[in-house]
C-alpha cells in the first residue's frame, strides 16, 4: 500500500513538473533591439523648448504563455543622453548626480496582459522608476504592434516632474534661464 502511494506521488509530482515547464518553455525573453529604439526627452526652458536623445537603451521583456508582460525592466545610462549641447548636457549630468546615479531604471512590478487585436497591442505598464537614485511608482499606456514571430514595437510617452525625482531643474546664464519642472519622455521601443 506504501508504494502505491508513493507511485501515485511520484506520477502526480512528474505531471506537476511537466506542466511547469511548459509553462516556461512557452515563455517569450526577448531584448531590445538597440538600433530600432529611440527614446527623447522633451522639456521647456523660459527661452526654448530643448530635447535630449537618449543614445543606449537595454533591456528585457518576458511575455509569458497567457500574454501577459511578467517581466520588464529598461536600463538607460544617463550619460547616454546627449541635446548637442554640451553645456546642456553637462547640466543634465548634474541634475541626475550621474557620478553617483549612472543608471535610469524602469522594473515592471504588476503583470501587464497584453491586448492584441489583429497585429495591434496595447498594455498598460505600472512599475517603479528609478532616477537620480528616487524611486517613484509610476503607471502608462503603451500601445504598438506584432512585427514578426516573437517581436513588437511598442510606443508611448510619460510626463514627468523632476522635482518628484528630488532633481533640481537646471538653470544658465547666472540664473536667467530656468528649465522647467515637467518633461515628457517619448519612447519607440523594438523587442524580439
Amino acid at each position: 500500500m506504501f508504494k502505491a502511494q508513493l507511485s501515485k506521488y511520484a506520477v502526480w509530482l512528474f505531471v506537476g513538473i511537466m506542466f511547469t515547464t511548459a509553462s516556461v518553455v512557452k515563455a517569450q525573453s526577448l531584448k531590445i533591439v538597440p538600433q530600432n529604439t529611440t527614446v527623447t526627452i522633451f522639456g521647456t526652458s523660459t527661452i526654448h523648448d530643448w530635447e535630449s536623445k537618449v543614445e543606449q537603451t537595454s533591456g528585457e521583456l518576458v511575455i509569458n504563455n497567457s500574454k501577459q508582460i511578467q517581466t520588464l525592466v529598461v536600463k538607460i545610462p544617463v550619460r547616454s543622453i546627449k541635446s548637442g549641447k554640451g553645456l546642456m548636457d553637462t547640466k543634465t549630468y548634474d541634475a541626475f548626480n550621474a557620478d553617483q546615479n549612472p543608471t535610469i531604471t524602469f522594473q515592471l512590478t504588476e503583470a501587464a496582459p497584453l491586448r492584441i487585436t489583429g497585429k495591434e497591442v496595447e498594455a498598460t505598464l505600472t512599475g517603479n522608476l528609478t532616477m537620480a537614485g528616487v524611486t517613484k511608482r509610476i503607471s502608462f499606456k503603451t500601445a504598438g504592434k506584432v512585427i514578426g514571430e516573437g517581436a513588437y514595437k511598442f510606443s508611448g510617452s510619460v510626463p514627468l516632474k523632476m522635482t518628484e525625482y528630488k532633481m533640481k531643474p537646471p538653470t544658465a546664464m547666472l540664473g536667467t534661464m530656468k528649465t522647467g519642472d515637467a518633461i515628457t519622455i517619448k519612447f519607440d521601443v523594438t523587442v524580439k
